[in-house]
């Protein structure tokens, strides 16, 4: 029998959702699908989301979206842009009945205005009203099959990991999270100089080891002004949208998740630059891993570059707006400027000798 993944959180026996996700589970098994996840009391981490994706054949989140449930759906859609081929032919359906699902779809619409999400999210993550819908919804995917994202591989994968030293007067590592598709020329002029003033700075940078878009010129900014980059990148991504040159560290991982979990580990510092959903997917990570305390984000700033365009539209607010709804004062900054990012950066990064007086 098809296996679904079952998405969401069940809280006590007076969760108002309690009901809808028995009239769900009902639905579902009544209709010949084996659930996983059936109590929502299972963790998902970064290490093992996409074992968990493997082994389901379609996925369904519930009302009472929570950070992480929003990671996990993103996480679903930037698979399928990517193309993913686990994800292959599986749905993702959202029951979105009590409209906790909104500010996400709001920010993905903002994002494809904005072109740096290129396809309508809502064909891919599958809004649902009722459970009824959402068995409809399934049905529908596994006669019909997913849309294509447009996209085709430009070539193959061949590289493997290697690592150079951190240089002499390093001051620390900024990751970099970015779009790989924008082709605005003010927007990659922004990314050229920031990965520039990176170098400059003795600052590493670390991004997701693109060569398109913003990614590829930050990587391109500092190393023609000399500085060390490292990156990490998947096979499957890799044919998509090729490495850049210069780099002086390339981590070679399995998927996107592991892929974020090294860059994370090698960073001092955040900046989230204009993205795509896979920066959305990026920024909720560091947000999960500060709220559950993990070491790796221990006193690791996060900036968002909430640039304003020739239009007026500050490039994040939609996302800014979201992470309201969950984050606490003070787990990330917010800059308007690229002029201020690196005196931001230089403020509110911890050195290890500073942190010991």
């Amino acid at each position: 029998m098809p296996k679904v993944r079952l998405a969401g959180t069940v809280r006590g026996e007076k969760d108002p959702n309690r009901e809808v996700r028995a009239r769900l589970l009902y639905s579902l098994f009544s209709k010949g699908w084996d659930i996983y996840n059936s109590n929502g009391d299972q963790r998902i981490s970064l290490s093992n989301i996409e074992r968990k994706i493997i082994e389901s054949d379609a996925f369904v989140f519930t009302p009472g979206a929570t950070l992480e449930d929003l990671f996990k759906a993103v996480s679903i859609f930037v698979g399928y842009q990517t193309l993913d081929v686990n994800l292959a032919g599986k749905a993702t359906v959202l029951l979105n009945s009590d409209g906790s699902w909104n500010r996400l779809f709001a920010l993905l619409s903002h994002l494809n205005g904005l072109g740096t999400v290129k396809q309508n999210h809502q064909d891919y993550l599958l809004l649902a009203e009722s459970p009824e819908e959402v068995l409809e919804l399934l049905e529908n995917t596994r006669r019909d099959g997913i849309p294509s994202v447009g996209r085709e591989k430009i070539g193959t994968s061949t590289v493997g990991s290697f690592d150079t030293p951190l240089p002499a007067g390093h001051e620390g590592s900024v990751c970099v999270f970015c779009s790989a598709s924008i082709e605005d020329p003010a927007y990659l002029g922004d990314g050229y100089e920031f990965g520039k003033q990176l170098a400059e700075n003795r600052l590493g940078c670390i991004s997701g080891a693109g060569s398109s878009g913003i990614m590829g010129e930050v990587v391109r900014g500092s190393v023609d002004a000399g500085g060390w980059t490292g990156g990490s990148n998947v096979p499957h991504i890799i044919e998509l949208e090729g490495l850049p040159t210069g780099l002086s560290s390339f981590w070679l991982k399995p998927d996107i998740y592991t892929r974020m979990e090294i860059m994370i580990e090698h960073s001092d510092a955040f900046v989230i630059f204009p993205g795509g959903s896979g920066t959305v997917q990026e920024m909720l990570a560091l947000m999960i891993f500060k709220q559950h305390g993990h070491p790796s984000m221990k006193d690791k700033p996060v900036i968002i570059f909430n640039r304003q365009d020739a239009n007026g539209r500050l490039f994040w607010t939609p996302l800014i707006e979201m992470l309201g709804n969950w984050c606490y004062d003070g787990e990330f900054v917010v800059v308007n400027e690229l002029s201020e990012l690196i005196p931001t950066v230089q403020k509110l990064v911890v050195r290890p000798e500073i942190a010991v007086a």
